[in-house]
């Protein structure tokens, strides 16, 4: 492993500041050279009589200097917008990154490849992925996402931007197969449930998966999930299901609760002797109109306790 890291084809590249100056300098320079070409021009072609042959080697040599020097003048001048980089390079070998927006002037041979370092939002397409335990869901995300090295960016990876959306898709099935879409006892990490969570760690598989290009993601989240169509109406009919165990659930440990309060009260405070026969059928009562749908109806009972 130690060998593929010490090889210069796995090295990374890292960015670094480049050379440059300030091209409205280099403007006024340009400007003052052209004036004087202009010049030389113009006092030649007005001088009146036979010029001597060192005015006509001056003159063509003017002719001939001044024009190359405006050509490479010209040909350094570039301009970076806000949040954009220029990378410059000497024939193919990276010599720095200029990040200073405004007219830059840099040597004419050497080579500027402009890149965008603002955010970019990119809302990924809907996915089929099946969750950890075997559902098949769709799921989808959007992710805000800058370049951080221009070298990386341009060097270490073909393409960055279609490296960035390959990427995304592989980090959100990564996710989405490692948590179930839902748990009804709410016990576990779920797609549906945890949406901080969720979110945190698909940011931090993100960033693992796009150091290697200079890309930073600063923010993402999942912006569809659902069951695939194909079980849908199943899965719906489940959770229905699961619903109403758990309202059932909670219905009968709160009516336990209840009657076994009744029954410690009406012991302690003497209002009623009861047998376990006679408390066995009190339970049964109980328990029947706490956990049962329908409105009870009362029996009056104008007997004895026991008739």
């Amino acid at each position: 492993m130690s060998e593929l890291h010490d090889h210069p084809a796995m090295t990374a590249s890292r960015e670094r500041g480049a050379w440059s100056t300030s091209g409205y300098l280099m403007l006024l320079i340009f400007l003052a050279m052209l004036f004087l070409f202009v010049v030389r021009i113009t006092t030649f072609a007005g001088s009146g009589g036979e010029p001597s042959d060192s005015a006509i080697l001056s003159f063509l040599g003017s002719i001939v200097f001044l024009p190359i020097v405006l050509i490479l003048i010209a040909k350094g001048f570039y301009m970076i917008q806000p949040n954009q980089a220029a990378a410059i390079t000497l024939f193919g070998s990276y010599r720095g990154t200029d990040r200073n927006p405004g007219l830059r002037w840099v040597w004419p041979w050497m080579g500027k490849t402009r890149i965008s370092v603002r955010a970019n939002n990119v809302v990924s397409e809907k996915l089929k992925v099946n969750d950890l335990r075997g559902n098949p869901i769709e799921i989808a995300t959007n992710v805000v996402w800058r370049v951080a090295d221009t070298a990386q960016a341009l060097f270490d990876v073909d393409d960055y931007k279609a490296f960035v959306f390959v990427q995304i898709e592989a980090a959100v099935r990564a996710i989405g197969s490692r948590y179930p879409y839902d748990d009804i006892e709410h016990q576990e990490v779920t797609l549906r449930g945890s949406h901080e969570q969720i979110n945190a760690e698909l940011r931090a598989e993100l960033n693992r998966r796009l150091v290697t290009a200079g890309i930073t993601v600063d923010e993402c989240g999942l912006t569809h999930l659902a069951y695939a169509p194909e079980i849908a109406g199943a899965m719906l009919r489940r959770q229905q299901a699961e619903a109403v165990i758990s309202a059932r659930k909670k219905l009968v440990e709160g009516a336990v609760t209840m009657v076994e309060m009744a029954l410690t009260q009406l012991s302690e405070k003497n209002v009623v002797h009861l047998d376990d026969e006679r408390k066995a059928a009190m339970v049964s009562n109980l328990m029947v109109v706490l956990c049962g749908e329908r409105d009870t109806q009362p029996v009056v009972n104008a007997g004895s306790l026991y008739q």
